[in-house]
């Protein structure tokens, strides 16, 4: 039998379709190896050993009846903890919700238990989704399956960790600025986030509503591809999603736009080398190539910082100590504001708290036209360059991070030296178009990913062109 923790979707479905092995097997294996060996990585926040197993055991009794749900049936998989699951514990890595139990599931949450996956836990991730590092935790910070000195990335940190540490087949990450990218960058593995609107929101606790987005990570494009395929779809309780057809390449001459923006100053001399070295490859390959400019790339991370908090400052409003989650003080107090006040500033965190903050400036009465109003005009621009991009070359092929995964404490103390890490990831979020990160290399034992950017709604021929590049870095290795 192969190696159970090197197992992708179809590998793991063959096993337990010609029963080699149980799901409830497979779930136990994972569960004994993050009991093991999860205490120094800390990818998880919950783990629900009982409900897995009981979930596995419904799968082999469908099994035993011929009655497999989907190619997903019985698959042990992880989901970021700001992703609501009924009955399982939901944190966002906040102390205001260090308790809260969902009463319902999130949308992607209910088709993949449709599809019949094993949910063996929730991941750790920066508080509320605000981070590149997963330092930004209550529950402590997150570390490197690589090199434990170092971040995973953030803010899906312990998804991308849990997957390159093979605790599960895949896991569920979200996506506001890079937080699924940045971390499959960090801990080689894929990470994908789809076009705005193609995966529903709905149950995703949100931090910035028209930037989020749900998305898989996994050991293969053809794994994302799978996972995709469950979790997409119009949803009536999203009314941002729509539908997606599948459209393949067609076996055209596929042109790959290299933006001149994304290798210029603060890129990693090695990290360069490494994506230009994979050009060359594909270049033969049949692959056409041709340099292109994205003019508004350099407002992309200052409008980002403030679109971002302005939305997270509305989004986080909602956490006043009364409806749900962590309380202080006497909620019968004369004062309502003073209440709020120490529930807010004892229940959220540093970054938490500074983007709230900045959110709330930008969007008051004296400066709304200075910054937010001006952050939106910046963002029409920088959509209007990618449709531009898009007319002359099919995908953009960029670095998905200036530099390999740095080391723990590193930049916690200098919040813009932490932005930067977002610096080539925030503008398809900006745009709304899908994106992936794929591994490519190597730097003194660190991973290296690049990213492929498709056009709005492209989704699948990127995924497809996806295996391709995947395919020429494996045939490299």
């Amino acid at each position: 039998m192969m190696d159970l923790e090197k197992l992708t979707i179809k590998q793991a479905h063959k096993l337990l379709r010609e029963r080699e092995i149980s799901s409830e097997e497979l779930t136990n294996f994972y569960l004994k190896r993050i009991k093991i060996n999860d205490k120094k990585i800390n990818s998880f926040i919950t783990v629900v050993e009982r409900e897995a197993i009981k979930a596995a055991q419904q799968t082999d009794k469908r099994i035993k009846e011929g009655k497999f749900l989907s190619i997903l049936d019985g698959l042990p998989i992880a989901i970021k903890d700001n992703i609501l699951t009924k009955d399982i514990r939901t944190t966002a890595g906040s102390k205001i919700l260090e308790n809260f139990i969902p009463p319902f599931d999130a949308t992607v949450i209910k088709r993949l238990k449709k599809a019949g996956a094993v949910i063996l836990g929730k991941t750790n991730l920066d508080e509320f989704a605000m981070g590149s590092s997963t330092e930004n935790s209550y529950f402590g910070p997150t570390k490197n399956p690589f090199d434990l000195k170092r971040v995973p990335g953030g803010s899906s940190g312990g998804s991308a960790a849990a997957v390159a540490a093979d605790f599960c087949i895949f896991a569920l990450g979200s996506d506001t600025g890079g937080s699924i990218r940045q971390p499959a960058s960090f801990c080689s593995v894929v990470g994908f986030k789809p076009s705005y609107g193609a995966v529903s929101r709905y149950g995703l606790i949100a931090m910035a509503s028209s930037l989020d987005q749900i998305g898989p990570i996994t050991k293969t494009v053809e794994d994302v591809e799978i996972v995709f395929e469950f979790i997409k779809g119009k949803d009536r309780f999203d009314s941002t999603s729509v539908d997606l057809f599948k459209k393949g390449l067609r076996n055209k001459e596929i042109k790959i736009g290299i933006p001149k923006e994304y290798f210029g100053k603060g890129l990693d001399k090695r990290i360069k080398r490494i994506i230009e070295e994979l050009a060359r490859k594909l270049e033969k390959n049949g692959i056409k190539f041709e340099e292109i400019s994205l003019p508004s790339t350099e407002f992309a991370l200052a409008t980002y910082y403030i679109i971002m908090p302005a939305e997270a400052s509305s989004n986080l409003a909602r956490y006043d100590g009364i409806k749900y989650g962590y309380s202080e003080g006497d909620p019968k107090l004369k004062n309502l504001i003073e209440f709020y006040r120490i529930t807010r500033a004892k229940g959220f965190g540093k970054e938490v708290k500074r983007r709230i903050m900045l959110g709330t400036f930008v969007l008051s009465a004296g400066y709304w036209e200075a910054y937010y109003l001006k952050a939106q005009k910046a963002r029409a621009l920088i959509k209007k360059d990618f449709e531009k991009a898009f007319e002359r070359v099919d995908f953009l092929l960029t670095p998905t991070s200036p530099t390999p995964p740095f080391k723990l404490k590193e930049k916690i103390k200098d919040p813009l030296a932490m932005y930067l890490s977002d610096i080539y990831t925030v503008s398809p979020n900006l745009a709304g178009l899908p994106v992936i990160s794929i591994p490519c290399g190597w730097i003194d034992n660190l991973p290296v990913g690049v990213q492929l950017i498709g056009a709005q709604f492209k989704d699948y021929e990127l995924l497809e062109f996806a295996k391709k590049v995947e395919e020429v870095v494996k045939n490299d290795i």
